[in-house]
């Protein structure tokens, strides 16, 4: 599909940064008591719980910060929970990343309802957006496939990506109900019409772009981090014009775990550089204007939560933490 692109030439990059231009942000964080366990992909569900999985313990856990207390809910072993996502009514999901099903939680009881996917090929399910009708988007990343539960049915439906190794990775949906997809592997985004399963394929000007993460604007505007080249990109439907900007850290900052504000501010994580240093992007003024280094490491911040509530974003690290950076 032929697209309009951009480079943003105007940037303020990290050797060059401007003291008085660029703030710090505040970052709490709390260690996770299941040692070694992959602490990752926070979500803030109802009564401030923050809900996470621990993808190297096989477990579902909360943090409930004003009590400062962790709950864990263990899971078969092997399972290899990659995303826990929480509905409305409060009731977290997973995705058994390593046992080819998505996972229902009974937060009262610890009982666990298993949804496996219908192909055997849909082996890996790894990241999971709820659409407004209450329909479970995730991506199948080895797999090669986009999928979607109607959590009420339990009915799965799968659509393959046309050209193997795409590994589609993060995934969000706009207002009308898309999912939209970064494909890992290739340097590709892509979408699915929720109606007819379609799947569309939008090409990266640079062959060698990996988008990995993605968040969704106000305007239904794709932003999207490209880890092996270090760029922050945009993607605009209407007019298929992209736009990137390098990241203050440069080709090797490897930007990962995304979230996008109420002011459709941009936040990512530069995973390159130790530690991990947690980056803001207004596009309004198309500038980096906060950078904070992550004490404890980070290791990876490898998925983020906005929770519009208190004006804050969350991430779990490889080095067993949550953390918590207050942005508004």
């Amino acid at each position: 599909m032929r697209i309009a692109y951009i480079l943003a030439a105007s940037l303020l990059l990290a050797g060059a940064a401007e003291p008085d231009r660029v703030s710090k942000v505040e970052i709490q964080e709390w260690l996770v008591p299941w040692e070694k366990s992959q602490p990752r992909d926070p979500y803030v569900g109802p009564e401030g719980r923050v809900w996470f999985v621990g993808q190297h313990a096989d477990y579902v856990a909360y943090f409930a910060p004003k009590e400062g207390k962790f709950k864990k809910y263990e899971l078969e072993p092997g399972a290899g929970p990659h995303t826990v996502v929480v509905s409305p009514e409060g009731v977290p999901w997973y995705a058994g990343n390593r046992a080819a099903h998505l996972g229902k939680i009974d937060p009262a009881t610890g009982k666990i309802e298993k949804v496996p996917m219908p192909d055997p090929q849909a082996r890996d399910p790894h990241t999971m957006a709820f659409d407004r009708r209450g329909h479970l988007w995730f991506t199948v990343q080895g797999g090669n496939f986009i999928g979607r539960l109607q959590p009420d049915t339990k009915k799965v439906d799968l659509v393959r990506l046309p050209h193997p190794g795409s590994r589609p990775y993060g995934i969000v949906v706009d207002s009308k109900g898309h999912p939209w997809v970064a494909e890992f592997g290739t340097n590709k985004l892509a979408t699915v019409d929720p109606r007819s399963l379609r799947l569309t394929e939008f090409e990266l000007p640079d062959p060698n772009a990996r988008p990995r993460r993605l968040v969704v604007s106000s305007k239904d505007e794709i932003w999207f981090v490209d880890y092996a080249l270090g760029m922050l990109g945009r993607f605009v439907p209407g007019t298929g014009e992209f736009k990137q900007w390098p990241t203050p850290g440069g080709p090797d900052s490897r930007p990962y775990g995304m979230a996008i504000d109420k002011q459709d501010r941009i936040w990512f994580v530069e995973t390159g550089p130790t530690p991990n240093r947690f980056v803001g992007f207004n596009p309004a003024g198309e500038d980096y204007f906060a950078m904070s280094e992550i004490k404890s490491g980070g290791g990876s911040v490898r998925h983020m939560y906005y929770d519009a509530s208190d004006g804050s974003v969350w991430f779990g690290t490889d080095t067993n933490y949550l953390g918590r950076a207050r942005v508004e």
